[in-house]
């Protein structure tokens, strides 16, 4: 336990995702023996990220503007929105460079246990960017990209259902199974029995 300020400061780095009281304490020690240059970059970058970063009005992604740089493209395929849980989400497809339609970030993804629901999320404003179709352009895919995992899946299954009875809309799920490099012997059964499931025909 460190005196006043430089405690203070761990105490608070050990509060974000990722960092623990060790990565905390490493920090606070670099910004200790930083130049004040470069604290003043960072408190720069702080003060901006807080008074300047807002969410795109369209699709929820993070925004400097009231629309992200993906939903004011007109370039874009307006015909598919993939949804997913979280802004960092669309720059992991992006960096695929295989999509190039829109997004939709939902905030999260449903998990009673923890108090998100429907209305925490924001599918409201899914549904409602379907049902208003812009420019005369029919929306016809949705993909879900939501997380592989019990919250992710639990959210698919709610967007499947509410999303069926669009006339001549399509939902599609990401493809998940085995990865590149890596051996049989060591995937879980539900993840061999997805690539089992979504296998394709090669021939």
């Amino acid at each position: 336990m460190y005196e006043g300020p430089i405690q203070d400061l761990i105490d608070e780095l050990a509060k974000l995702p990722g960092l623990g009281p060790k990565g905390a304490q490493r920090i606070a020690f670099h910004l200790l023996g930083s130049e004040n240059e470069e604290f003043d970059r960072l408190i720069a970058a702080l003060g901006h990220v807080r008074d300047d970063v807002t969410f795109c009005a369209e699709c929820g992604n993070v925004s400097a503007d009231k629309l992200c740089r993906i939903c004011s493209d007109a370039r874009r395929d307006t015909t598919k929105i993939c949804v997913v849980e979280e802004p960092k989400d669309v720059q992991a497809i992006e960096r695929t460079k295989e999509f190039k339609g829109r997004y939709h970030v939902l905030g999260g993804a449903l998990d009673p246990l923890g108090g998100i629901g429907p209305d925490q999320l924001r599918i409201r404003e899914l549904l409602r960017r379907l049902g208003n179709q812009a420019d005369g352009v029919d929306v016809t895919e949705v993909i879900v990209a939501t997380d592989p995992n019990t919250e992710g899946e639990a959210t698919a299954t709610y967007l499947v259902r509410m999303l069926k009875d669009f006339p001549g809309l399509s939902v599609t799920r990401l493809a998940s199974g085995l990865p590149m490099g890596g051996d049989l012997e060591f995937a879980d059964e539900l993840t061999l029995g997805r690539a089992m499931s979504g296998r394709r025909v090669l021939t």
